[in-house]
């Protein structure tokens, strides 16, 4: 991977942020199940929320390559810290920059950009979880408002967030061919409320919240996008964030390697350091292999949609929706494995929260989860191959 000395200088700062400021809390944020508000205001103070955001709204204007390199340093340090910023930024900020209207922009993308708002995204509902496509929540037009009854669920930021796009069907009928409509929420809007909070296993310092909306009465001017088009938003927005997921994949994959490494080197058993067993060495080779191909996956890609976003036809949206679904199933996956192996070569120590691999394995297991399941995405590549071919 050929990066340009705008995009080390980036991934360098990152790096020696997050290692000297991210890194020491992480262990901390988890076992208190604390968001990292402190450290979130100094990632902000960098322009670390604001990474794929155009300059012209107060972002860094660093594309999707940069913004992965970005991804990769936080998760390194700690995946909390990187799923607050990767759902911000992946499902808030960068829908507003590519359906919102100018005067969203203005309102919402640089305050978002610099940090000065968070963003969520609220589009699982109690019921549905994978199921996208069929989301109850009401949006009924009353004059020149809108108002939202519903819940949802699993709300990433959803506890902090200053402002949130809701999706909301607005004509049952259509449904999610051309019935859902997506709607900027702010924070203390009369009729939207967080309801309760999750105790997860993983990722402790990313709240993960229930959203409530009783008669909630939501300006014209807040609809992101056309009226009925929400499910395209929704869509398009997944898509993307499922490639700087990959990113974070990477990342929290290179620490359990490292970690690792390092503890195989020391570890004697048997009268040697168990890094000089074949069994262990295999290990470390197969940790090896899948990084090196997460790395391939996410940033030939991410060059792709770069390339594409400056005019250049390098990537179709249908490539692009089935390439996203292979980043995200296979690095999900992969790291899955990384971490996995990373408790094994542990042994017993693996399995203690005095080491970091065990807070790894944690955070890890959600994303085969998270935005779309292991099983979605397999059936978003089997459904595109079968009607476009192999490729």
């Amino acid at each position: 991977m050929d990066l340009t000395p705008e995009q080390v200088l980036l991934r360098d700062s990152v790096r020696e942020f997050c290692q000297k400021e991210v890194k020491p809390v992480a262990a901390a944020v988890d076992q208190e199940s604390r968001f990292p508000a402190e450290t979130l205001k100094k990632m902000a103070a960098l322009g670390l929320f604001g990474v794929p955001i155009a300059p012209e709204y107060e972002g860094v204007g660093a594309g999707y390559t940069g913004y992965c390199l970005v991804i990769e340093e936080i998760a390194k340090a700690c995946m909390s810290h990187a799923v607050i910023v990767g759902a911000h930024t992946s499902l808030c900020a960068m829908p507003l920059q590519n359906f919102g209207t100018p005067e969203q922009k203005d309102r919402f993308l640089r305050k978002l950009a610099k940090g000065e708002m968070l963003g969520a995204f609220a589009l699982t509902e109690p019921g549905t979880g994978s199921d996208a496509a069929n989301i109850k929540m009401a949006a009924a037009k009353k004059g020149g408002e809108w108002v939202l009854n519903g819940t949802k669920i699993w709300i990433t930021n959803g506890a902090e967030a200053d402002l949130v796009i809701v999706l909301a069907v607005n004509d049952p009928v259509l449904g999610a061919r051309g019935g859902v409509t997506a709607f900027l929420v702010e924070k203390g809007t009369r009729g939207y409320r967080v309801g309760s909070k999750f105790d997860k296993m993983g990722i402790r310092g990313s709240s993960s919240a229930e959203l409530v909306f009783e008669n909630c009465r939501i300006p014209e001017a807040n609809v992101l996008g056309q009226v009925g088009a929400g499910f395209r938003v929704a869509m398009s927005t997944l898509a993307a964030g499922r490639m700087t997921l990959g990113a974070g994949c990477i990342g929290g994959s290179v620490t359990a390697m490292e970690e690792s490494v390092s503890y195989a080197k020391q570890r004697v058993a048997f009268n040697q350091p168990i890094a000089k067993f074949q069994a262990i060495q295999f290990k470390i080779a197969d940790m090896a292999v899948g990084l090196h191909a997460m790395r391939t996956l996410v940033y030939d890609l991410a060059g792709k949609a770069d390339a594409a976003a400056a005019g250049s036809p390098t990537v179709s949206p249908e490539d692009f929706s089935r390439q996203t679904a292979i980043v995200k199933l296979f690095c999900s996956e992969v790291s899955h494995d990384i971490a996995d192996e990373a408790v094994q070569i542990h042994g017993g120590m693996g399995y203690s929260k005095d080491y970091a691999v065990e807070r790894i394995y944690r955070d890890q297991r959600v994303v085969e989860i998270f935005e779309g399941t292991s099983e979605i995405q397999r059936g978003i590549i089997a459904e595109d191959v079968l009607k476009r071919g192999v490729g």
